[in-house]
């Protein structure tokens, strides 16, 4: 196989997507038949990663690390678990557009660039993608928007492309696709390298899919969608967006760009209500692993082996890290990277390597350090410590066993910790539901 110094690189992420959702992860047929068969051949044809995590268990914190490829941490607007729609024209709550992204360095190495699909990182006129790095943008500001009006949870619509907002009729998952396509075989006319951000909304709620329009206008103004919603019509939006990923594929196999294109695929933190987790436990908001634990594909014709399963830790901003280095791009001197390149992995599987990571919530005071099999975690004042080869769902503690190991897990993260700033005091969590509206896990 050869290598290609400058690749185009597609980013696709979905939204609260469980790590057993995918068909390639275990996850069972619908009724219609396979859930993910686009995204189930891309690991076929490519590399599945079996230890893959997300920088956070809930939206905005880990969107700023893919933006960054550093702890998310390190910025203001990221403390907020998640940034919601009230913070609009909120100067603090967003991301900063002299902070370099993955985006900007890439436009500056002479990259073509697009997002389309959810950006989630603050809103004009202090914030947006345009601010930071893209060139182009199609899609929604905010967290979560209805599928057929593109209203977020206040009420206002919510789709835009660039800084106007857009009124546009359809279904958003296509919509998204449409436009993705669109930019593919516009953009790949020229001679540049390509760099797509495709940021799916599916499969976050409300629970709508294509056939739903009827529903949309009945619960308008009710977004988190408690009295509704299947498991059913969620494996339905996952097939939706999945197709539509393939409809990216084949413009860019059309494009002539697809053997020299690295497609990369994750969520943004594990399921939500209706999501798969199994073997884990938890999901969104959680540090337990069904909270972080994330599917990873990486596609990439020109250097990745078909076939491929890697055991590699690694988090969101490794992937960023990853595509910069690929294209040969260097991090900015005052901003270096905490995200850790993945090419050696990409060319051979077998070539993994050690990666300590850490993770922090103000919501119910998280904390967690993975090293290795093992994994700290606190939640609401208790530590536990898990033997993760053995013990993945997380249920028997070594902790009152290994009171050393536990004590030098502890002093790791804290170690770590101190390296980033403290949660500011007015930092906020919002939680779309509790225990009066589904009963706990």
């Amino acid at each position: 196989m050869t290598t290609t110094p400058r690749p185009n690189i597609v980013f696709i992420v979905a939204d609260d997507l469980g790590h057993a959702d995918l068909g390639c992860y275990g996850g069972r047929d619908a009724e219609f038949g396979p859930v993910s068969p686009v995204l189930d051949g891309m690991a076929a044809r490519g590399l599945r990663f079996t230890q893959g995590y997300s920088n956070s268990p809930v939206c905005s914190p880990t969107r700023f690390a893919l933006m960054t490829a550093r702890y998310q941490y390190r910025l203001r607007g990221a403390a907020d678990e998640p940034i919601n729609s009230k913070s609009r024209g909120s100067a603090t709550l967003g991301l900063p557009p002299e902070h370099p992204t993955l985006p900007s360095l890439l436009r500056d190495a002479g990259y073509r660039s697009a997002l389309v699909g959810k950006w989630h990182l603050g809103y004009p006129p202090h914030f947006g993608p345009l601010r930071s790095g893209y060139e182009e943008f199609f899609g929604p500001m905010s967290g979560g928007v209805d599928y057929f009006s593109h209203a977020d949870s206040s009420g206002q619509h919510d789709l835009w492309v660039g800084e106007q907002r857009e009124n546009r009729d359809g279904y958003l998952t296509d919509l998204i696709t449409q436009r993705a396509v669109e930019w593919i075989a516009r953009t790949a006319r020229g001679a540049a390298p390509l760099f797509l951000s495709l940021h799916y909304t599916a499969p976050h709620w409300p629970w709508e899919t294509r056939d739903d329009r009827e529903l949309s206008t009945r619960i308008e103004g009710s977004l988190f969608h408690l009295a509704g919603g299947n498991v059913h019509t969620y494996r339905r939006m996952i097939h939706h967006m999945d197709e539509g990923i393939g409809q990216v594929l084949e413009a860019l196999r059309v494009a002539g760009r697809l053997d020299d294109t690295l497609v990369v695929f994750t969520s943004d933190n594990g399921g939500e209500r209706f999501s798969d987790n199994w073997p884990l436990v938890g999901g969104k908001m959680d540090l337990t692993e069904g909270g972080i634990r994330v599917p990873y594909i990486a596609q990439w014709p020109a250097v990745i082996a078909p076939g491929g399963v890697s055991a590699q830790h690694c988090l969101t901003m490794d992937w960023s890290a990853t595509m910069l280095a690929a294209a040969g791009v260097a991090a900015h001197p005052q901003y270096p990277l905490d995200g850790v390149s993945l090419l050696p992995v990409l060319r051979d599987a077998a070539a993994t390597f050690a990666r300590p990571m850490g993770w922090r919530m103000n919501h119910r005071s998280q904390r967690a350090w993975r090293d290795g099999r093992w994994k700290y975690l606190r939640v609401d004042g208790h530590d536990y410590l898990f033997d993760l080869d053995a013990d993945e769902r997380e249920r028997a503690n070594r902790g009152p066993w290994e009171a050393d190991r536990l004590a030098r897990m502890r002093r790791a993260w804290e170690d770590w910790n101190a390296t980033m700033p403290p949660i500011p005091p007015d930092a906020t969590v919002s939680l779309g539901y509790g225990a009066k509206d589904m009963p706990q896990r």
